[in-house]
């Protein structure tokens, strides 16, 4: 009984540590490539991301895709999703905004911005609307461009910064 019950005693606990080893091992390569990405992540971002950034996605998207970047002084998330007319509506209205504050024709994302993604907004014959919502303190601005080309599923491009100096006693 002692040649089982004490390999037993000995072997368990370490089997535990190895594999707990290797699930804390993973994840911190998967936090690492997540950090290191230079392209959209092709998931609907976690509900804590877009609590941080306050980008509300409505239920039903398709086509999600988001990717963060982070510096000392601010913190980008780049999100970009199809939507309903509905959808739309829904999700401009829990930014506090309506359609009347898109305005036609404007692409409210930088050239720059657009880049750091891969988002092109120079496509002919597209019906882009767009606009910009700067808040005061530590709330992020919202750099928000719609395709409305196919209005019955509009795609959503949201670019929302927090500037760490604005609202946390930087420069």
């Amino acid at each position: 009984m002692r040649w089982v019950v004490v390999p037993l005693l000995v072997l368990v606990p370490l089997g535990y540590v190895l594999i707990s080893a290797a699930q804390s091992r993973n994840s911190g390569q998967d936090v690492q490539k997540q950090a290191a990405a230079r392209h959209l992540t092709w998931v609907v971002p976690s509900e804590l991301t877009r609590r941080i950034y306050q980008v509300p996605i409505p239920d039903g998207t398709v086509h999600d895709g988001y990717l963060e970047t982070n510096s000392w002084d601010t913190s980008e998330f780049y999100c970009q999703f199809t939507t309903t007319a509905g959808g739309l509506d829904t999700f401009l209205a829990q930014l506090g905004t309506s359609r009347a504050a898109l305005h036609d024709g404007k692409v409210s994302i930088s050239d720059e911005q657009a880049d750091q993604v891969g988002w092109n907004f120079h496509i002919p014959d597209h019906q882009w609307a767009g606009m910009s919502s700067h808040q005061a303190g530590d709330k992020p601005d919202h750099d928000i461009t719609v395709d409305l080309t196919h209005a019955d599923a509009p795609v959503v491009y949201v670019v929302s910064t927090v500037n760490f100096q604005h609202g946390f006693g930087g420069g």
